[in-house]
């Protein structure tokens, strides 16, 4: 085995077992942040320069979470939950997370495969037949779309890591005609909280659809997730939402983390904005798409969408991630073992490529070399974000658990809120662990 690779893994194994032992009960109570090892001046500074993006009009408003030995090294609430009706942000507002849903439904996959109700290498076909017939678009020298055959099956595992082919109906970089296939039939967005069919004829749907490569060989994001979505609940035997629900989010306490908002919660959830010619920003429209507010509320409540579907809060989202950082169990819940979880947060793609310095894990990218990508952190470290504009990561190595929330689309050209948060973060952690 390569040592190099040998000694990431150890670090991230090490760093699991080490905390899992010592964070038995996590009450994510407050600590100063000078007994968690961080410099409270520094922490002053990172608090003004989140502030700053309130005060200049990028953002409506965010919540950030910092944990670190499971305690809250900072925390705090900032700007408008909605401007125009005046509503302060709290922290206990709710969030689209959108791909923060992916980490979620990866974690349910590998509860099933601990129980051997499914396994990650089993063929998408296994589950939905009509893959097994799936097709790959190939554009000939002429500019005609051909179609030709899978080389191999697409495993749960090509699923997990984005290597199946499958993108987004609006993918970013697909070619034309492809794109115009898929936006024909009706996928076109990236989430299905307005659709009145189950996911399970969606699935079904995108294997009539020319692909847009071989599975295993490129990385490309897509529709992964919301189909794995589809095969907990045949493997399951149950409903998405009732499964993450039972599995999830009642042993870890995450009760205002679901895909639809009951009306008495409505007036928590964070109106969503955009930017807008000439600076500044404005409401989304109040459109069922996700180009607008959503349909979370009022939509038809039929489907659930595994890759971007979920509503939570930085708290709720903080003490998922929490679990995954004790090794798979917080308050005495166990949600997976240690090995199931150290296998997540490896990389799974190293013969692909992803990102300058990162790999692919099972539902979250992964840290290889920190010079390579060029920003702080710790090797080991995982984390993914959202497209409404959120971010997180987990840093094994130093213990620490980030979640920062905000709503806005298409945010003004340079807004670097998520790049600096990390460089304040870390400018501010001085000392390893003191409480």
């Amino acid at each position: 085995m390569n040592i190099r690779l040998r000694v990431q893994q150890l670090v991230v194994l090490t760093s699991l077992f080490i905390f899992s032992a010592a964070l038995q009960a996590q009450d994510f109570s407050r600590s100063q942040p000078g007994r968690l090892g961080f410099d409270p001046e520094r922490i002053d500074h990172l608090d003004s320069m989140l502030q700053s993006y309130v005060d200049q009009g990028e953002i409506a408003g965010s919540v950030t979470l910092i944990l670190r030995n499971g305690r809250i090294a900072y925390s705090d609430a900032k700007g408008m939950q909605d401007i125009e009706t005046g509503t302060p942000m709290a922290q206990d507002s709710i969030f689209r997370i959108a791909s923060q849903t992916k980490a979620i439904i990866s974690t349910a996959i590998m509860i099933l495969h601990e129980r051997g109700q499914l396994k990650i290498s089993d063929p998408l076909s296994n589950y939905f037949p009509a893959w097994a017939d799936a097709k790959v678009g190939v554009i000939n020298d002429e500019g005609e779309l051909e179609l030709e055959g899978l080389n191999r099956p697409i495993f749960l595992r090509d699923l997990l890591t984005h290597t199946s082919g499958i993108g987004y109906g609006n993918w970013i970089g697909g070619n034309p005609t492809l794109l115009s296939a898929w936006g024909d039939a009706g996928f076109n967005g990236w989430y299905f909280a307005s659709e009145e069919v189950p996911i399970g004829e969606l699935i079904t749907q995108m294997a009539a659809l020319p692909q847009f490569a071989q599975p295993g060989q490129q990385w490309i994001y897509g529709y992964n997730l919301d189909i794995l979505g589809g095969i907990i609940e045949v493997a399951s035997g149950r409903p998405l939402n009732e499964f993450l629900a039972d599995e999830i989010f009642t042993p870890l306490g995450m009760d205002d983390t679901q895909f639809y908002l009951p009306q008495e919660k409505a007036d928590r959830l964070a109106t969503v904005y955009q930017g807008k010619a000439g600076g500044g920003i404005e409401p989304a429209p109040q459109v069922g798409s996700i180009f607008g507010q959503g349909d979370y509320v009022n939509g038809p409540r039929t489907t659930f969408s595994g890759g971007a579907g979920l509503l939570s809060t930085a708290s709720d989202y903080a003490k998922f991630l929490q679990m995954t950082l004790n090794g798979g169990q917080l308050n005495g819940a166990r949600i997976l073992s240690p090995k199931t979880v150290a296998l997540m947060v490896t990389d799974h793609i190293a013969t692909i490529g992803f990102n300058p310095g990162e790999g692919m894990g099972l539902g979250f990218s992964v840290l290889k070399d920190l010079g390579a990508r060029g920003t702080p952190g710790s090797v080991g470290e995982y984390g993914w974000g959202g497209a409404y504009h959120s971010t997180y990561w987990v840093d094994p190595v130093e213990n620490i658990v980030v979640v920062y929330l905000s709503q806005i689309l298409s945010p003004n050209p340079g807004l670097d809120d998520f790049d600096k948060l990390r460089a304040g973060l870390y400018a501010s952690l001085i000392e390893s662990n003191l409480d």
